[in-house]
């Protein structure tokens, strides 16, 4: 039985939630991570939600304890070639760019267990473009992180593999999948918060930022603050890309919106 959570501790617990990463859970959403949340709190040995708020909010160790609520209630769903058409339009513009520039600086944020990074090092690899291109992965979780570095990913993330990939760059086992030593080498894993803009500084510049399928979990306002601080990511001319679900259109940003193969990327305006 999960400890019980009313609206009002629910929604003091979710301030707290969303302050230190963003991620917003409007009220309906209050059965689907209740469970989360009240396991949290119960392995920590608190009997009531209220309590496990006040120790969150005031005490020493509560924001230590905040950081593993958010790693525990962030969703790391994704797979290898996910919305890979995207990714297809955006390895031709990547070969424009290398055109250009000896060197392409790459940034995946939040990229959960790595599967995006993996399949655009591949993508590159098989364009020859693998080592002109410096490819950084993030995301809030460090346990996400850690599988990513491990480099080993079950069965269920090979969903949508094209032709070609396994036995070249993946291998399958019985239970697991091995991504090639090539792969995991050409990315550089990060643990950033990207409401925390001087983390987000501290990466540099990159000449295109991937964030797809995270600005989701946001509130508007939110969203608006994510998008200014990867905008002050790219370089002059640099290209933002969401996920397809994700226009930025009505939150006013200054990004330049542009359509290339049927998906829309955000430039950087020189």
């Amino acid at each position: 039985m999960s400890l019980p959570l009313s609206p009002q501790v629910f929604a003091i617990i979710n301030g707290l939630v969303e302050e230190r990463s963003g991620i917003h859970y409007r009220l309906d959403d209050l059965e689907r991570v209740r469970d989360k949340i009240s396991s949290r709190a119960e392995q920590q040995g608190f009997l009531s939600l209220l309590d496990y708020y006040y120790f969150l909010r005031y005490d020493d160790a509560g924001l230590v304890e905040l950081d593993a609520l958010v790693e525990h209630l962030a969703v790391h769903e994704t797979y290898f070639f996910r919305e890979a058409d995207q990714l297809q339009t955006l390895l031709k513009l990547l070969a424009l760019r290398h055109a250009q520039d000896a060197t392409v600086r790459l940034w995946c944020a939040a990229s959960a267990t790595g599967e995006e990074p993996l399949t655009l090092a591949m993508m590159l690899a098989d364009a020859h473009l693998l080592s002109r291109t410096r490819i950084v992965a993030s995301d809030i979780s460090e346990r996400a992180l850690q599988r990513a570095r491990a480099g080993d990913y079950n069965l269920r993330s090979l969903r949508s593999l094209p032709f070609g990939v396994e036995g070249r760059w993946l291998k399958k086992t019985a239970d697991c999948v091995e991504v090639d030593a090539v792969l995991k080498a050409a990315i550089e894993w990060k643990r950033v918060n990207l409401v925390d803009r001087a983390q987000v500084a501290a990466l540099g510049r990159f000449d295109v930022v991937i964030a797809r399928n995270v600005l989701i979990y946001f509130s508007d306002d939110t969203v608006r603050r994510v998008v200014a601080t990867l905008a002050d990511s790219l370089v002059p001319g640099g290209l933002l890309l969401v996920g397809a679900s994700e226009s930025l259109l009505r939150y006013g940003t200054a990004l330049a919106c542009e359509e290339h193969g049927g998906s829309f990327y955000y430039r950087r305006v020189a």
